[in-house]
């Protein structure tokens, strides 16, 4: 049995178990028509995005951004970065890990925070554990939100404990010399770059597939490859680390790769893992319901969890393995929050068919939708088309030497795009007329009366269909 005291239950209309934006999201739209809601949170209002990964890796990111910007330009002389003051600015985007601004916003829209550890113990009920070791027990007369999210997986290798894990590479005090990174995702490419423009002198990436970004379109890996050859960082794919120790206490790291079945040591002054996430499903009482703990919590499309009697549980955010991303969370916090408030029968489909994505890098990568692999693998008739966004006067109005690939995936059969990938300077700010085009399924006709302004880089639209025109002998209409 748990330590601590008990004091008496406490009803609410709706608990949400988790504060990150998936949770404060859930809980605003579920109290918008009056019910009384409760939010539980054990670290800091905001999660993961505020304070360790979105918002601090943004940060460390857009000095090389701006500095790769000024190197390309005519006329700009002598950009640098100032590491210390870069890292000063991280911190002041991620509040200084000080969660008073989103606690007053939670005040604001009459949520009741609750501080600690929340815990499912039985139907409609959550025991919270205070950080004084106190416990208190709360019942929910309508709904039971958990946002819980994900921590960072780590894989089974010799040694994997003394390294940084995703927390830790976007907090650190100081730029590392050397820096390894275990894992060639989005946070691996992030952050291999940012610190290498920051000032690390040596920076390799490990990745087990074999290219960068290995769930995107794979030109996307292989021209942010490109760009990572020019700036200096190594890139091994193919290849896994097996082993890393410490020399001692304070030293350097000799890391053991293996690829193609030769092995070399690297050393390196840290360590950092980014292979992936895992659900915080371990300790939060799922057990108490009927539920198998450790696992994504499978949703149906109102974000209810599925094995659970009556309706009343719910999973938004990265717990129920949908779509890992910020943005992704708020829209099933969203469709949940409305749909136990009784505001609306919305399902959520967005995040599955049509999820934007975008790798902050320079040149950044943007994608929603199905890659072309993807869309064939769900028996699609596809055809696709693509184009050099250096190509269009936009780019070279940013500067010199800009060259990327702008990929659309277009369903035949309903002549729509299913799939868009971008690569190019300011590509995330291209995605959301892709993401439009794809949840609204626009004709590729209506897209052609759609005009896109001169000179910007988004005119890649106009070239990517008048390519289509003439690969495929589409007329417009």
């Amino acid at each position: 049995m748990r330590g601590g005291s008990i004091t008496a239950v406490k009803e609410y209309d709706v608990i949400v178990i988790g504060g990150g934006p998936a949770g404060e999201n859930a809980a605003d739209l579920a109290g918008r028509t009056g019910l009384k809601v409760a939010l539980v949170e054990a670290e800091l209002v905001g999660g993961e995005c505020s304070y360790w990964a979105c918002m601090p890796s943004k940060a460390l990111l857009r000095p090389g951004e701006v500095v790769d910007a000024a190197g390309r330009t005519p006329g700009v002389v002598g950009a640098a970065i100032d590491a210390e003051a870069a890292l000063a600015r991280r911190d002041a985007l991620a509040s200084h890990w000080d969660d008073h601004g989103q606690v007053e916003w939670l005040d604001s829209v009459g949520v009741d925070l609750i501080r600690g550890r929340g815990r499912l113990e039985g139907v409609k009920t959550v025991e919270v554990e205070h950080p004084d070791g106190t416990r208190s027990t709360y019942r929910a007369s309508v709904a039971v939100v958990v946002a819980t999210g994900t921590r960072a997986l780590v894989p089974p290798i010799e040694g994997i404990e003394q390294a940084w894990d995703t927390r830790h590479v976007t907090t650190a005090r100081r730029v590392p010399r050397r820096l390894l990174v275990v894992g060639g995702g989005v946070a691996g490419v992030e952050m291999a770059q940012a610190w290498r423009t920051l000032g690390a002198e040596q920076v390799t990436v490990v990745e087990l597939q074999d290219r960068l970004l290995p769930g995107e379109e794979p030109f996307a890996g292989e021209e942010l490859a490109a760009q990572f050859a020019r700036d200096g960082i190594e890139v091994l794919v193919s290849a896994r680390v097996t082993r890393l120790a410490r020399t001692d206490d304070e030293g350097a790291f000799r890391v053991e790769v293996e690829s193609s079945g030769n092995r070399r040591e690297i050393e390196a002054d840290e360590v950092a893992v980014a292979v992936g996430r895992r659900p915080n499903t371990d300790d939060i009482g799922l057990e108490t319901v009927g539920l198998e703990p450790g696992g994504f919590l499978d949703v149906d499309d109102r974000l209810r969890v599925t094995g659970v009697e009556g309706g009343w549980l719910y999973a938004v955010g990265d717990v129920n393995g949908r779509a890992l991303l910020t943005h992704s969370g708020k829209y099933q916090a969203r469709i949940a929050g409305a749909y136990i408030a009784g505001l609306e029968e919305t399902r959520a489909w967005a995040d599955q068919t049509a999820n934007p994505r975008v790798v902050f890098t320079h040149p950044q990568v943007a994608a929603v939708g199905l890659t072309e692999a993807a869309a064939r693998d769900q028996g699609l008739e596809v055809r696709t088309v693509t184009y050099d966004t250096g190509q269009v006067a936009g780019s070279a109005t940013l500067g010199e030497g800009y060259r990327g690939t702008a990929k659309l995936v277009v369903d035949s059969a309903r002549q729509v795009v299913v799939g868009a990938t971008f690569v190019s300077p300011v590509a995330g700010e291209m995605l959301h007329a892709a993401t439009i085009a794809v949840v609204a399924e626009v004709p590729l006709g209506k897209l052609w009366h759609a005009i896109p302004a001169f000179p910007t880089v988004s005119e890649v639209w106009l070239r990517l269909l008048e390519a289509y025109r003439d690969e495929y002998g589409h007329t417009f209409v």
